[in-house]
């Protein structure tokens, strides 16, 4: 029961791996808020998590908006009365198999608003919340391809490339506080998200994982857990890998 008392904030929760770690922090004793631009997706977790008897609520959120983003903190925090966590796994894939050439712009665009953009309102707003009791985890889930970089996957490389960024440059801001920030990069992960990859580019990014398979919602939701627990006490700006082997650096 690590989370025991505690209020945790997963923006991206309703599907994938913001729900599967939301519902493991549920599990230790954790209250649950989540963030998702998908209503449906968003009403039927809440609903799903309440019925095994865990407490949870949600927002609709645009990650991508601020007065959305502060909306849903705002609220959080005054149903909840503080936030001890956030976790930011909202994202897109954009274009893959596709070369820089034939990028669109547009498509450039909008991965930066949810990915990029959307993981700086998150950690903002989070950190704002925690300085008021000086103590939180924000954990934003980064990729293995924003340290390789995938190939035919500018947009996606890119953001998540700048993700780490944010991670070492707040990790290192708040360093003598008792909020830490930290980031979370892994290989692919089977999840609905993966759904519209192109067959190809999933087998050139499975093959370079040593293990030769995909990783599962459970296991990053396990190495979530800890990095956001009491017990990551000494752990910040830092970006953890899970990748099967792959990150050999």
């Amino acid at each position: 029961m690590r989370f025991a008392g505690q209020v945790a904030v997963i923006a991206g929760g309703a599907d994938g791996l913001g729900k599967g770690i939301a519902k493991r922090i549920a599990s230790e004793g954790g209250r649950i808020v989540l963030l998702d631009i998908d209503h449906a997706g968003l009403e039927k977790t809440v609903a799903e998590f309440r019925s095994e008897g865990y407490e949870a609520e949600g927002y609709q959120v645009d990650v991508a908006d601020e007065q959305s983003v502060e909306r849903a903190f705002k609220a959080a925090e005054a149903s909840c009365g503080k936030i001890d966590v956030v976790v930011n796994s909202a994202g897109i894939v954009g274009p893959t198999n596709t070369k820089i050439t034939d990028y669109s712009t547009a498509a450039f665009d909008q991965i930066y608003g949810v990915n990029l953009r959307g993981t700086f309102l998150v950690c903002k707003y989070a950190v704002m919340s925690m300085e008021k009791r000086n103590y939180g985890r924000v954990l934003l889930i980064a990729s293995i391809a924003g340290k390789e970089g995938n190939p035919l996957m500018v947009g996606y490389s890119a953001m998540k490339a700048g993700v780490i960024g944010i991670v070492k440059g707040i990790g290192k801001e708040y360093a003598g506080t008792g909020i830490t920030v930290n980031g979370l990069a892994p290989a692919v992960i089977r999840t609905a998200m993966n759904d519209n990859t192109s067959p190809e580019q999933m087998d050139y990014m499975t093959s370079k994982i040593p293990m030769g398979r995909l990783g599962t919602i459970d296991e990053v939701a396990s190495i979530a857990a800890f990095i956001v627990s009491k017990e990551a006490s000494f752990n910040t700006g830092f970006v953890f890998d899970i990748s099967g082997g792959r990150a050999t650096y």
